[in-house]
């Protein structure tokens, strides 16, 4: 028996059968990502450390040569429902896309390859492939029932030395992992970047994730995955609220 599809399911095949790949190695970011109508989400894309200094865009369109980029990082930061900010000391520029409709499906991570001299130059060099390097990115936009995959919140607060559980929340098949953007995953225990990961999922349809030896270099983007499917997180890693204060009692003593 053959399944059959819908021309929603189809059309999303097609274009992960055209387009969809493991992307340039020179800009990275989550590939496939399910949302709530209505709601908002931040994308990580990160680059490599030659582009630092090059421009940044999030383009729109199901077709990369005819996409339009709605923001970029040498101009406005926020326009309408998108903005974005860039952290050139982790290589990573965030995108988010805020009150998301079926309409906000097809998306392109970009960065100008063109040389330093041309940056900020009035040019369109991410209409051409050979202009820029380029990651695709595929939102699903649930109108009804909970995403597919998905977290309480985006960004979470973990403090040096200790541990924090990261709930991920899912309705679908395949394989669970804990990854870091452009660095490594575990799939059931291991180390990211030197901090201790460990992946659970003794809880029905929930995914555990732990991270214990908080330190101030565990600070990042992160995702949840589960099939084929992806959820960022953003931790940030920083001194307890009550070592802050013992800390600005011994200054002023």
């Amino acid at each position: 028996m053959f399944q059959k599809y819908d021309q929603y399911e189809m059309r999303h095949m097609l274009f992960h059968s055209i387009f969809f790949s493991p992307g340039s190695e020179s800009v990275k970011t989550i590939n496939k990502v399910s949302v709530k109508a209505g709601a908002s989400v931040s994308i990580p894309c990160s680059y490599d450390r030659k582009y630092k200094n090059h421009v940044k865009y999030l383009c729109k369109g199901y077709v990369w040569s005819s996409c339009t980029y709605e923001i970029r990082t040498d101009s406005r930061r926020e326009a309408g429902k998108y903005s974005i900010s860039e952290d050139k000391s982790q290589r990573i520029f965030t995108v988010t896309i805020k009150h998301l409709t079926a309409d906000d499906t097809y998306y392109w991570c970009a960065v100008e390859n063109n040389n330093e001299a041309d940056i900020g130059q009035p040019k369109n060099n991410c209409l051409k492939f050979k202009g820029c390097q380029i990651m695709c990115l595929l939102l699903f936009v649930s109108h009804q029932g909970t995403p597919i995959l998905s977290v309480a919140d985006q960004n979470v607060i973990g403090y040096i030395g200790d541990k924090i559980t990261i709930h991920c929340s899912y309705r679908n098949s395949g394989g669970v992992g804990w990854c870091k953007l452009g660095s490594t995953c575990v799939t059931v225990s291991g180390n990211i970047d030197g901090t201790a990961a460990t992946v659970n999922t003794a809880v029905s349809n929930v995914i555990s994730v732990t991270m214990s030896g908080l330190k101030p270099e565990s600070s990042g983007w992160y995702y949840c995955v589960k099939g084929d499917f992806q959820m960022p997180v953003h931790l940030t890693v920083t001194v307890k609220p009550s070592e802050k204060h013992l800390w600005a009692i011994l200054i002023l003593c």
